[in-house]
C-alpha cells in the first residue's frame, strides 16, 4: 500500500483505517454473495441487515432513548435546514435561533422562507467572523418558541458549545451536530432534534442522521410533499425511497470501529488529548501562532489558527502538505490555519504534526 498521508480536511474527512480496509476485504464479493454491497438492492435481506445494524450501533453508542426515531437521510445538513421547519415550524408559531457563524445563519436563512424565525443570539462580528459562542444569559428566548435551534460546532470559525443551551421548558431544542457528533457522549433526551451530515465523524458524504422524538415526528406538517415528510421517513425506516446504500454500508464500518475502540467515552478521552496538544502549540508560540478564539469556546474538532503573515500561512500550507500533512487551509471566509481532527484522527497523528509545526515556527520565526 502506498504511503498514507495524515488527513485534516474538514469534510469530507478522515476515516478509520479499519472501516476502509473492510471495505476494501468485501468490495467485490460482500459475505459470500456473489457482487459488492453496492449492487445489492436496497430492498434485499443482505442490505437491510447493514442497514438495521447501522441504525442499531448509532442507537448503541448514542444511548438513544426508546421514544426516539433515527433516520438516514439524504441531501446533508443543508436539506435539513429546508426539512425542518417544512415539518416543524407551525404557520402560527415562530422558531428561535442561536447564530454563530456560516451554517447556524444557513438554517435562520431557511427557516424565515418557510415560516417565522427569529434570532435568539447572535455573537457574528465584521464579516460575519465568530470569535466564540453565546452563554446562556446572552439567549433572549421565546417560551412560546416551536424550538430554539443551534449548531453546536462551527468548522469554519473553530468555536464550539461545551456545555448545551438551555431553552425554556416547553421549547424543543434542536440542534446541527455535523461536525462534532460522536466525539464525546451526549445525553439524547434533552434535545427534541439532532441532525448531522456523516462526513466528520460517522462516515462518508452521502447520509445524513437525524434523531428525533417520535412525538415530533408524529405532529409533523401533512401539507407538504411526502418525500419531505419525516413521519413518511421513519414509517419505511428510511427505506422510502432508494438510500444512499454504500454510505451506510461505509457508515456501519466505521460506527463498528468506534465501538471496538471504546466507544464514545473512549473517543472524549482521546480527542481531548489531541485538543491539548494543538493549543499548546498555540499558546506556546504566541509570537507565531494566534487563535483569536475566546478559550472558553475553543473547538475540540476544528482548531483554528492565523501566522503573522498570509504569505506564512500559505507556506505553511504548502509545506505541510509536502511532509504529509494535508487540508490544513482554512476556510476561504477567514483564512489562516484549520486542523480537523475528527474522531479518525489519532492523538500520535495530531502530535506528529505539532513537532513538525514547532519546526517551521522555529524557522520561520
Amino acid at each position: 500500500m502506498s504511503k498514507r498521508v495524515v488527513n485534516f480536511n474538514a469534510g469530507p474527512a478522515a476515516l478509520p483505517l479499519q472501516a476502509l480496509e473492510r471495505a476494501q476485504r468485501e468490495f467485490l464479493d460482500f459475505e459470500g454473495t456473489g457482487m459488492s454491497i453496492m449492487e445489492h438492492s436496497h430492498r434485499g435481506k443482505d442490505y437491510e441487515r447493514v442497514h438495521n445494524e447501522a441504525i442499531a450501533l448509532l442507537r448503541e453508542l448514542l444511548q438513544v432513548p426508546d421514544d426516539y426515531q433515527v433516520l438516514l437521510m439524504q441531501g446533508g445538513a443543508t436539506a435539513q435546514f429546508a426539512f425542518i421547519p417544512l415539518n416543524l415550524l407551525p404557520p402560527q408559531k415562530s422558531a428561535d435561533f442561536i447564530l454563530t457563524g456560516v451554517w447556524a445563519r444557513k438554517a435562520f436563512a431557511e427557516a424565515q422562507i418557510v415560516g417565522k424565525a427569529r434570532i435568539a443570539a447572535n455573537v457574528e462580528g465584521e464579516g460575519g467572523r465568530c470569535t466564540r459562542v453565546p452563554t446562556q444569559a446572552e439567549l433572549q428566548l421565546d417560551p412560546e418558541a416551536a424550538y430554539l435551534h443551534f449548531c453546536s460546532n462551527n468548522t469554519i470559525m473553530g468555536t464550539q458549545f461545551h456545555a448545551f443551551p438551555e431553552p425554556p421548558t416547553s421549547v424543543p431544542l434542536f440542534c446541527d451536530m455535523s461536525s462534532d457528533i460522536l466525539w464525546r457522549p451526549i445525553d439524547v433526551s434533552k434535545f427534541g432534534l439532532i441532525y448531522a451530515g456523516a462526513q466528520k465523524n460517522i462516515g462518508p458524504s452521502g447520509v445524513t442522521l437525524v434523531i428525533a422524538k417520535k412525538s415530533l415526528i408524529a405532529s409533523g406538517r401533512e401539507d407538504i410533499p411526502k418525500i419531505f415528510r419525516f413521519k413518511e421517513h421513519a414509517k419505511e425506516n428510511s427505506l422510502l425511497n432508494t438510500a444512499p446504500t454504500f454510505a451506510i454500508y461505509m457508515m456501519r464500518n466505521v460506527l463498528a470501529v468506534v465501538k471496538e475502540q471504546g466507544g464514545l467515552a473512549a473517543m472524549e478521552k482521546r480527542n481531548l488529548e489531541k485538543a491539548r496538544l494543538v493549543y499548546e502549540l498555540i499558546d506556546g508560540e504566541p509570537g507565531f501562532f494566534r487563535s483569536g478564539v475566546e478559550k472558553a469556546s475553543r473547538s475540540v474538532m476544528n482548531p483554528v489558527f492565523r501566522l503573522p503573515s498570509e504569505e506564512l500561512d500559505k507556506k505553511m500550507v504548502a509545506e505541510a502538505a509536502a511532509a504529509g500533512f494535508v487540508g490544513i487551509k482554512g476556510h476561504k471566509l477567514v483564512g489562516g490555519i484549520r486542523i480537523s481532527q475528527y474522531n479518525a484522527t489519532t492523538a500520535e497523528q495530531v502530535a506528529q504534526f505539532c513537532e513538525w509545526a514547532r519546526g517551521f515556527a522555529k524557522r520561520n520565526g
